[in-house]
């Protein structure tokens, strides 16, 4: 396992992602540039395959966007950003794994995995709206046997062939899924969400990383960390082969301006119980013109904070 790292949300949607249809100035291709340029740890960028007109059942809040928002698929995008950038690992926080199908998320996250040189990190969650599994002909009931059923068979196709797998739900035999994964073991699976036992047996089973719901406090985050370490261990696994990544919380003045400085202060705080800080760009970069600058200072802030 490398050291801490700090990851930056990239705004995949709506105005972030385009304007009016058409690229703007400065993309979210040229903003992970900068963050790569700046010595940014890994990026992460999210999903929505298809939206609603009712997007009241949002869990964290006031949903970013309309239902006809422009929405950038992550994959393809993390594609692109790979051709553009070097060191900065590639995460979704998270892609809604049931809706591609097992075999062909298995085969586009190692597409990507050999693209990128061995820098995707694989978020993984099964989403909040019925009406993308309505469009993808799946039931949104066995969401969670789905999400299990695809990290079980891309698990197996990583390892190479000739694979079979068989659940009640999917089955397929004597297939070779080729190329694999540049990195040893397949591409990292991080599961997202609260940790009840159903993702708890996830993380232990498939689990690189937990990433812990945006609305869980940091005495949550702490008590989770915990408590998957200790069943890692439990199971035989390492507690130090699973990354844990929490929200920076961010402080503001009277203004309402996020203070630098202060907001990393707690950073060491943070890593006494997690590996990896997340933070969304837009936050300390209102203006993408000064991408460059906001992304050195969140770099310098960042290795001040680690030491």
């Amino acid at each position: 396992m490398t050291g801490p790292r700090l990851n930056l949300a990239l705004a995949n949607y709506g105005q972030g992602a385009l304007d009016g249809g058409r690229a703007s100035a400065r993309t979210v291709l040229d903003l992970a540039v900068a963050a790569d340029a700046a010595g940014i740890g890994a990026l992460t960028v999210v999903d929505h395959v298809v939206l609603g007109s009712d997007l009241a059942g949002y869990p964290y809040g006031t949903f970013p966007g309309r239902p006809d928002a422009p929405w950038l698929e992550p994959l393809t995008l993390l594609a692109a950003i790979a051709a553009r950038t070097e060191q900065i690992r590639l995460t979704t926080g998270v892609v809604i794994a049931p809706l591609r199908g097992a075999a062909v998320l298995a085969k586009t996250a190692a597409t990507l995995d050999v693209l990128s040189n061995g820098r995707l990190d694989l978020g993984v969650g099964v989403g909040w709206l019925a009406k993308e599994y309505e469009a993808a002909s799946l039931e949104f009931a066995q969401r969670g046997r789905l999400l299990d059923d695809t990290l079980a068979a891309c698990s197996a196709l990583w390892r190479g062939g000739p694979t079979s797998f068989s659940s009640p739900r999917l089955r397929f035999d004597d297939v070779w899924c080729s190329p694999l994964p540049v990195q040893p073991g397949g591409v990292p699976i991080w599961i997202s969400g609260e940790l009840h036992e159903r993702n708890i047996a996830r993380i232990v089973r498939h689990g690189s990383g937990w990433l812990a719901s945006p609305d869980a406090t940091l005495d949550q985050v702490r008590a989770g960390a915990a408590t998957v370490r200790a069943r890692l261990e439990a199971a035989g696994r390492d507690p130090a082969s699973v990354r844990i990544r929490v929200a920076l919380p961010v402080l503001r003045d009277s203004v309402g301006q996020p203070l630098l400085e202060r907001s990393f202060a707690i950073v060491p705080e943070l890593l006494a119980f997690a590996t990896d800080v997340h933070t969304p760009l837009a936050v300390w970069c209102r203006d993408t013109s000064e991408a460059d600058e906001r992304c050195a200072s969140l770099a310098a802030a960042w290795k001040g904070a680690v030491g």
